[in-house]
């Protein structure tokens, strides 16, 4: 049984965090379904200054044939003192090392870690090595980049989720084969539709982050008023830092939308699964994403997309169950009206059964267990890896 130990900065239920945390969770269970044996060690992170109620002193078992350790968090958003206590023995369980993260504290130990102790070490960076025109801290990244390579094991595979996502990060990662492999979805058994003739109904489901380009969507809708007068009405749900929060409450208040967007805040399970029930449109208007869980989750849902060019959904549009547009108040505001004379029911059943032929957490567990017994078997003699190539 092969036995593959996961570092990430926080995790499941850490939602606050977005969608690594679900599809880290989500992956773990798939790699025990088949077989492997998987302990995660991470931190009790739960966004600025909030810890999750968890067990901090001793390894807990959060679901069947995954262990968790949870490490107290000491400062900041993931440093622990108890995490560099732990890890050294740890990592010389393991056979292989899956890192999840890059510009957070767990990383650097990790790396060396698993150099110190001839561990292979398959490293997932969740877009963090992507760039958007208001990224920060650019130098100091770049010095990060530079340690992170000095410190790295040999045997070294990154994992990016999308081509996009690996042909941004190949200059950071220095060269650094790459497997594409992309998140999984569960697909719901059956999903419900409620029909609303007065309105559109638009969702916006994720992070509240700047990122996000949730200001040109409000600003789509202000334009949706200005011109076209026809009825809709955007849900936002998701959570986010509370500066950026009130923010976008404010936004919303001046552009005069108080009466048609509404704030629902995090929603999980059987209210999740309500939303999209009630939506009509999902809209993804990101500036960068290195997947976008959201995509993928509304299409299982039955929900057809609007999605940025920032994100890497282009083949939406070849599947006829979603547009993939410019993030620019002007495009987005097109796209919706362009999607209100389009049959929303028929690009929400063929998303649905795409999703549910390509995105399978069993089929994706499988195609990164393959590359792990490549990284074992081959070492950094391996074949460069491009799995999957649609995305």
């Amino acid at each position: 049984m092969l036995k593959v130990l996961h570092i990430i900065p926080s995790f499941y239920p850490a939602h606050i965090y977005g969608g690594p945390i679900e599809s880290v969770y989500r992956l773990t269970q798939a790699l025990r379904r088949r077989g492997c044996e998987v302990r995660v060690l991470t931190t009790d992170a739960n966004g600025p200054y909030k810890t999750l109620d968890v067990v901090t002193n001793k390894e807990i078992s959060l679901c069947e044939g995954i262990s968790v350790r949870y490490c107290k968090r000491w400062a900041g958003d993931d440093i622990s003192l108890h995490y560099l206590r732990v890890l050294s023995s740890y990592i010389r369980w393991a056979d292989l090392v899956h890192l999840t993260a890059v510009y957070s504290f767990p990383t650097i130990p990790a790396l060396l870690g698993c150099r110190i102790y001839g561990k292979p070490l398959v490293w997932s960076p969740r877009g963090s090595l992507q760039r958007w025109h208001m990224s920060r801290h650019c130098w100091s990244k770049a010095i990060w980049d530079w340690i992170c390579r000095g410190v790295s094991p040999r045997a070294l595979m990154a994992h990016a989720t999308s081509e996009a996502e690996a042909i941004e990060s190949a200059e950071r990662l220095g060269g650094v084969k790459t497997v594409v492999v992309p998140n999984g979805m569960d697909i719901p058994a059956e999903v419900a539709h409620i029909e609303c003739r007065e309105r559109l109904r638009l969702l916006y489901l994720g992070r509240l982050h700047p990122i996000k380009g949730i200001e040109n969507l409000l600003s789509a809708c202000e334009l949706l008023n200005r011109n076209s007068g026809r009825a809709w009405s955007l849900s936002i749900a998701g959570g986010g830092e509370r500066h950026y929060t009130e923010f976008i409450q404010a936004r919303i208040a001046k552009l005069g939308l108080s009466s048609q967007v509404n704030m629902v805040g995090e929603v999980l399970g059987r209210s999740k699964r309500a939303l999209f029930a009630n939506s009509d449109i999902a809209v993804a208007p990101s500036y960068k994403e290195n997947f976008g869980m959201v995509i993928a989750e509304a299409l299982a849902h039955g929900v057809p997309v609007i999605a940025g060019q920032g994100t890497p959904w282009r083949v939406t549009e070849e599947i006829r169950c979603g547009l993939w547009v410019e993030n620019s108040p002007e495009s987005l505001a097109a796209a919706i009206e362009r999607m209100r004379e389009l049959d929303l029911q028929a690009m929400g059943r063929r998303g649905r059964e795409w999703i549910a032929e390509e995105f399978s957490w069993d089929k994706q567990a499988c195609l990164l267990a393959r590359s792990y017994a490549d990284l074992l078997d081959h070492g950094v003699e391996q074949e460069e890896a491009k799995i999957y190539e649609r995305l």
